[in-house]
């Protein structure tokens, strides 16, 4: 008898010792837990989270902030939807650990130990510091409410659907250490630094990307950081370093803060698609020692030369033909050489807002289309896509709207539109052609 005890005490001791182990991890865990869950952290971790722009990701179309669901259009890949990343313990991270939390931002595994895809941007996240991946653990576990939502799930091919070699490319491509100061930058210039290269992921999106879809680039020490990057779902990143023709660097650093904070600069940018959602719910609600430390660094770095030969905004002039055709029926045009297919849509679906010569409002709420940043790219595909999608922004609770005209226009209509809007106000001002109205 006392044989069989002492056998079945040795059966039962590995499963003894598993189950204390257990129990000694929750009580560990329940200790951290107790610990990151005060308000200050969780405040912190709140506006980090808007730093990050995490809403704008995790949020679907009319849904509830974090919940997930937002489609994402990845070249070649397919589309993934974001995750629920409130703290709901079926749906979301309620379950999740510290340690899980921390491995998924800054390394890309997920708490199934499945390799996230990049859409995701952990490399840029694999530079936030141990102190703000606390805080932001802290206010997604205890200070967002739970959502219970699962996402639809990913359509990805099939061909593409493995996610083995995603552990190859990020032991090839993501940083493995967090952001390390500058003792040689002041500590404005370190900040901004820190901002736009890990916790607002600027790079993500204004950096071109190699044939493995990795970043070429990850700081000021590296060739073509923040040089432009992919066209994603028909909108551009552009070139946001100093360069004076292709980026920004005939902006001051006044014109370069209201963008950030607004969205706006009369006679100069309107932000719109994925920039205008970060002016939205991240950078507009920043504060404004941190959004001058963004700026800072950017007004610094090195400027990536692109194709341009002069400025974007500084291209196109007032139109002046196309008032002819005021009033004048269709196929009764005086002026021989006036083709009108362009201005007359221009006339009925734009000169309302913008004005009949393109120069918009005074005030600049309708934006002028003369000395325009997005009118004025070397490629059309801004402009393209807030003809076709239109721009909405919230800032501070005025809303600005342009509405979108994909349900209006055929593509031929498009073209038309597209050539005349270019013709005019994309083409440096001693090179645009007269009639402008004509160009096709």
């Amino acid at each position: 008898m006392r044989g069989l005890l002492l056998v079945v005490a040795s059966a039962l001791f590995p499963v003894a010792l598993l189950f204390a182990q257990e129990v000694w991890d929750q009580a560990a865990e329940s200790e951290v837990n107790t610990e990151l869950n005060r308000p200050e952290l969780i405040k912190r971790g709140r506006y980090l989270a808007i730093v990050g722009d995490c809403q704008a990701c995790h949020t679907r179309v009319g849904g509830t902030p974090f919940a997930g669901g937002r489609a994402m259009p990845i070249p070649l890949l397919g589309t993934l939807y974001s995750s629920n990343i409130t703290p709901d313990i079926n749906t979301g991270i309620g379950t999740w650990t510290l340690e899980e939390f921390d491995r998924a931002l800054r390394k890309g595994i997920g708490k199934d130990g499945r390799n996230l895809y990049p859409a995701m941007p952990y490399e840029s996240y694999a530079k936030i510091s141990d102190g703000d991946i606390q805080a932001l653990y802290a206010y997604f576990l205890f200070g967002v409410a739970p959502v219970h939502d699962t996402p639809p799930p990913n359509k990805i091919k099939r061909a593409l659907s493995a996610r083995w070699p995603l552990k190859i490319w990020n032991r090839l491509f993501v940083p493995s250490e967090p952001f390390e100061r500058d003792p040689r930058q002041s500590d404005t210039w370190n900040r901004g630094a820190y901002l736009v290269q890990a916790l607002a992921h600027c790079g993500a999106c204004h950096t071109s990307r190699g044939l493995a879809f990795q970043l070429k680039a990850y700081d000021e020490t590296e060739k073509g950081f923040l040089g432009g990057g992919p066209v994603l779902d028909g909108w551009e990143a552009y070139n946001i370093t100093p360069d004076p023709d292709s980026g920004i660097g005939a902006w001051s650093a006044e014109q370069l803060t209201q963008y950030l904070k607004t969205g706006h600069v009369n006679r100069l940018a309107q932000a719109g698609g994925p920039m205008g959602e970060a002016i939205q719910f991240s950078l507009s609600r920043m504060s404004d020692s941190d959004v001058a430390a963004m700026v800072t660094y950017l007004r610094s770095i090195p400027p990536v030369k692109g194709k341009a030969r002069i400025p974007r905004q500084q291209r196109g002039t007032p139109a002046t033909e196309v008032v002819i055709l005021r009033g004048t029926p269709l196929g009764e045009e005086r002026n021989p050489k006036l083709k009108p297919d362009g201005a007359r849509l221009y006339l009925g679906l734009c000169a309302s807002c913008h004005g009949v010569d393109g120069t918009g409002s005074k005030d600049g709420y309708y934006p002028s289309l003369v000395h325009n940043s997005t009118v004025g790219a070397e490629d059309d595909h801004n402009l393209r896509q807030a003809i076709l999608q239109g721009v909405r922004r919230t800032v501070d609770g005025e809303e600005i709207m342009m509405p979108g005209f994909a349900g209006a226009l055929n593509q031929d209509q498009l073209k038309q539109l597209m050539t005349y809007l270019r013709g005019q106000f994309a083409v440096p001002e001693n090179k645009v052609e007269k009639p402008a109205a004509s160009a096709r």
